[in-house]
């Protein structure tokens, strides 16, 4: 009896047109392969991320315009019977007659695909919600244009903290404005029309005070900290350096909280604003000191290249956060000194084969127009190097010399991208001093108040050198004491008469 009524069941005459039969089509095909999707995706974990992007995204909008054809369809086939009787007029409110089966076929089904609709919706949109979220959305769906940011994050001490928590952070307002900013920047990568490399700083990001600080407290900063460097010099020997710092990031003992030591600059007593010459930063020639509970203001112009009053017209301040020093925080790309010594001291470049500080430091003096080139050029440079410099290297050492040139070539790949022009000379860190400005933006010694008053580019403000020297060579600073830098190479006293950065920057 039962199979007889599902069987006789009509729908409203409205709904046999071709509109509605083509929007069901569309829904049931896509309702299928969303389902068939689910499945694969559960199933098989580590499956393409397209998948999540055609599964919450682009197939579920196919079956919400499906379901709207079918509505849209039974109007139009309604007016179009009207208007052949000529009834142009209707008028108050349809009358909804439950005695008539094929209205009341109509209400069940109608609530019945409501009900399952809305649910589906509701499981759509969470997925969906989590998927745009994630980290694989972020990092792999625009490959080309995301590949080094997301290949640095993925060798950062932020990997395991998802992109969108220090993006987008908590809360609806930032995630709906991440999503348009999104919109923006998919139709650039679909038209091709993005910078190579990304520019930055990024424009309008959250707050620090949001996002870093959620995880890192200002007010629980820690007291000084001990750090230790390897680095490799460029003889034949590749002679190791080792350095060692006593790091001024808190103050000598944690009950201080932020009133000395680094982290003063975000001490919440302290306001420090400043303009920058450009929008990336790197100049500074404006900073304003504001001690909030005296109420002391300072003013420091650059003295050999103070501010343009037009500059200082237009430009406004920006008040100094974690961001404006630890501006990589997750996408860090590493100079060639700094990741070939890394790899010396785990061994997979042989820090004993003659030169070979020096072969590195060489291969990446130039820019290269693709990773292929690359690859090539790093694998001969350095086999031809051994062959006709060290033959008798070469033959006994064959096997450690083609292990150094894979680490280098991953190396290469962690932190150089030519399809993208990213590499660490498009990207400043402003943590230190060595390769970029960084800490010598505003502590040069050329930054002066009217009353005389300098920022102070004295070294031991930030840190203390307790060990430096050769291996098996080194000096030792006393309890309580420390030593004078000493440049590995002889260069007498010039380390002190310009920055760091004049040099380093022009080494590669």
């Amino acid at each position: 009896m039962k199979f007889t009524r599902i069987r006789n069941m009509k729908l409203p005459r409205s709904y046999y047109n071709l509109l509605s039969f083509i929007g069901t089509a569309i829904a049931g095909v896509s309702f299928f392969m969303i389902g068939y999707l689910f499945i694969v995706g559960f199933f098989f974990a580590e499956s393409n991320s397209y998948l999540g992007l055609f599964t919450y995204i682009i197939i579920p909008t196919f079956f919400v315009i499906g379901l709207l054809l079918i509505p849209l369809g039974m109007i139009i086939d309604n007016k179009r019977r009207k208007k052949a009787k000529k009834d142009y007029i209707q008028r108050g409110w349809p009358v909804i007659d439950l005695n008539v089966s094929k209205n009341r076929n109509a209400i069940v089904i109608f609530s019945i695909g409501t009900i399952f609709f809305l649910f589906l919706t509701g499981l759509g949109s969470y997925e969906a919600f989590h998927y745009t979220e994630s980290v694989k959305f972020c990092g792999t769906l625009c490959h080309e244009v995301m590949k080094p940011e997301y290949v640095a994050y993925q060798n950062s001490p932020h990997a395991k903290v998802s992109c969108s928590e220090c993006h987008v952070g908590s809360g609806a307002s930032w995630y709906m404005r991440s999503k348009l900013s999104g919109l923006r920047q998919v139709y650039a990568v679909i038209t091709d029309d993005f910078q190579r490399p990304i520019k930055t700083p990024l424009e309008n990001l959250r707050p620090a005070q949001e996002t870093c600080e959620q995880c890192h407290w200002p007010q629980k900063f820690y007291s000084r900290q001990l750090r230790h460097e390897k680095h490799y010099l460029t003889d034949s020997s590749n002679t190791e350096w080792n350095i060692s710092l006593q790091m001024k990031i808190g103050p000598e003992n944690s009950a201080y909280g932020l009133a000395e030591g680094i982290h003063w600059h975000i001490n919440p007593d302290v306001k420090i604003e400043y303009i920058p010459e450009q929008s990336d930063r790197i100049k500074i020639p404006w900073v304003k000191y504001t001690n909030k509970a005296t109420g002391e203001v300072t003013i420091y112009n650059e003295n050999s290249k103070p501010l343009k009053e037009e500059l200082m017209t237009e430009a406004s301040q920006r008040e100094m956060d974690c961001m404006d020093c630890h501006n990589r925080p997750s996408h860090h790309y590493f100079t060639p000194s700094e990741f070939i010594d890394q790899a010396m001291i785990t061994n997979d470049i042989a820090k004993d084969l003659p030169y070979i500080k020096r072969l590195t430091m060489d291969l990446f003096s130039t820019k290269y127009t693709s990773t292929d080139t690359a690859m090539l050029t790093i694998e001969n440079y350095i086999s031809n190097y051994y062959k006709d410099e060290y033959p008798e290297v070469y033959k006994t050492r064959k096997g450690e010399i083609e292990k150094s040139i894979l680490s280098i070539k991953k190396q290469f790949n962690m932190n150089i991208f030519p399809e993208m022009g990213v590499s660490w000379d498009n990207y400043s860190d402003h943590i230190g001093h060595k390769t970029y400005d960084g800490c010598f933006r505003c502590h040069d010694d050329n930054h002066v108040s009217e009353s005389g008053k300098t920022i102070s580019k004295d070294c031991n403000l930030c840190h203390t050198i307790v060990l430096q020297g050769a291996k098996g060579n080194e000096s030792y600073a006393a309890l309580n004491n420390f030593l004078e830098f000493k440049h590995p190479e002889n260069i007498d006293e010039m380390w002190k008469e310009g920055n760091c950065a004049e040099c380093h920057r022009n080494l590669y």
